[in-house]
């Protein structure tokens, strides 16, 4: 028998340190994902991507009726507007009001959601749905791994997966899972044993990668706690740039058995807290990034990438901070690209300028307070585009970008060689394709120079000499114990070793 499921989903990773509010519009216009996507659309959308709803629609459809209700996402930036949340929100319960009589709601969301109202996003979306459907309906939930979840998210979703790897290579993966256990929670006709836990120190976000240690390791773990009546166990690491009171990592699983539920989740924060010592933050100074990235590129065969995480759009980083393009010039760096710098306005005069041109420009700069002045220098439009081209990495790949308007820049300097890529809309490099796209080939390069925390590593690890994290002006702070916190949980330590937090 077919079984009805209501699915969609309403994405965003909050950073409440970030000066720019996330407003309906936002969630309306395309970048690195698709804007908002209703109804049917929503199978021709996401068919083939790297995204959970498209997951549980490969893993669902050859079993379910699905009802599509509505996709949408927005770049990380500061607090969701009230009439943000409730448009979308009220979308998604009237869908789920309108479609009849329902065996489960499926809902792809991130997990680090704040809006102006509610510092848990995802609860209270539950709470909406709750108030339509009941207590029992079974409702399945997929997160991004940097989410911070709250008691009321917990008690109000029937069945959780999320992500295990950081860069987030296993999206729809991930969706697939959710299915899966949502199917086992069908079949046995009443809730599961389930069981959460708060982890009591917050972990860097440049310290999460699954790719090093010791979240590999973690990671590794949890398949293994599977089974003997325990369905699933998941990490979610937490949001660092967040000040709420659920902020930081926990722990779900579900199953059969409450004991064994139970003593998985005890085993897995038992091995958090033995890994706790070998998180650290990898941040240098941009100025002595800059320099390595030179001395290690002498005599290389592969491009040295630097990361600049503090200015990460896909944290909430504005994508205007200077202070790595800065110390480029500074150093007279030779054989660089940087992609890509927010400048709408730069991109708009190298169009209006035209391929070949040499025009005096203000590089980025808008939020001198927390990413540094602009740069008054002159440039030579060397590409332009309308921003839109495929995706071809292992995170992105099967999307389509939209940066909008947008151009490959030759810094005029006596000193530096240096191309920049600017776009008009904010999105993380997670992909080689932000330079390709614009005539940049990133393994000729000598040093990239990246505007991304960690997910860029899936397209770039394979192909650099080595990778360095720069420590620059942004508004995605990363070394924990610099975060201004005013509102964490009593009790967390500000990262690993870290001192209790005090208001």
């Amino acid at each position: 028998m077919h079984r009805r499921i209501a699915i969609g989903g309403f994405q965003h990773e909050t950073n409440t340190f970030c000066p720019l509010p996330t407003v309906w519009q936002d969630f309306q216009t395309p970048g690195a994902w698709p804007g908002q996507t209703n109804g049917k659309a929503i199978f021709e959308t996401f068919a083939g991507a790297n995204i959970p709803l498209a997951g549980f629609i490969d893993a669902a459809a050859p079993e379910c009726d699905l009802v599509p209700l509505l996709w949408t996402a927005a770049e990380p930036a500061g607090y969701v507007t009230r009439e943000a949340f409730d448009r979308i929100s009220g979308e998604i319960v009237l869908g789920i009001a309108e479609a009849g009589p329902l065996d489960a709601v499926y809902l792809d969301l991130h997990g680090a959601m704040v809006t102006e109202d509610h510092d848990d996003g995802e609860a209270e979306l539950l709470r909406r749905i709750r108030a339509v459907v009941g207590p029992d309906l079974p409702i399945a939930v997929s997160l991004d791994l940097h989410g911070n979840l709250s008691r009321a998210f917990f008690e109000r979703a029937s069945c959780v997966s999320i992500y295990r790897t950081y860069p987030h290579l296993d999206m729809a993966e991930t969706g697939a899972r959710a299915y899966r256990l949502l199917s086992e929670l069908l079949e046995r006709g009443e809730p599961f044993a389930r069981a959460w836990r708060q982890v009591d120190y917050l972990i860097p976000i440049t310290a999460q990668s699954t790719m090093h240690v010791p979240g590999d390791r973690l990671y590794a773990m949890l398949p293994g706690l599977e089974g003997e009546g325990v369905s699933s166990i998941d990490i979610a690491m937490g949001f660092p740039p967040a000040d709420t009171p659920d902020t930081g990592a926990s722990i779900f699983a579900y199953g059969a058995d409450p004991k064994a539920v139970d003593g998985a989740v005890q085993a897995m924060l038992d091995a958090l807290h033995e890994a706790e010592p070998a998180f650290f933050d990898p941040l240098i100074p941009a100025r002595e990034a800059v320099c390595e990235a030179m001395r290690l590129s002498e005599g290389a065969t592969r491009p040295v990438v630097i990361a600049d995480p503090q200015d990460n759009p896909g944290a909430g980083g504005m994508g205007d901070s200077t202070g790595l393009l800065r110390a480029l010039l500074d150093e007279g760096v030779e054989g660089a690209a940087l992609s890509m710098l927010w400048d709408p306005q730069t991109a708009c005069a190298a169009h209006a300028a035209g391929q070949g041109a040499e025009i005096a420009v203000s590089l980025g700069g808008f939020h001198p307070d927390s990413g540094g002045a602009a740069i008054e220098t002159s440039v030579r439009v060397e590409a332009l585009s309308d921003g839109t081209f495929p995706f071809t990495g292992p995170m992105y790949g099967g999307s389509t970008a939209r940066v909008g308007p947008s151009a490959c820049l030759k810094i005029i300097h006596d000193r530096a060689d240096i191309r920049v890529v600017v776009g008009s809309i904010r999105c993380q490099n997670a992909d080689q394709a932000m330079f390709s796209a614009f005539g940049i080939i990133p393994a000729s390069q000598r040093i990239l120079a990246i505007k991304s925390a960690v997910h860029f590593l899936g397209d770039y690890a394979p192909i650099a000499e080595r990778v360095l994290f720069a420590k620059a002006p942004g508004a995605n702070p990363c070394p924990i114990d610099e975060i201004a916190y005013t509102r964490l949980r009593p009790g967390i330590r500000l990262g690993p070793g870290g001192r209790v937090f005090a208001r």
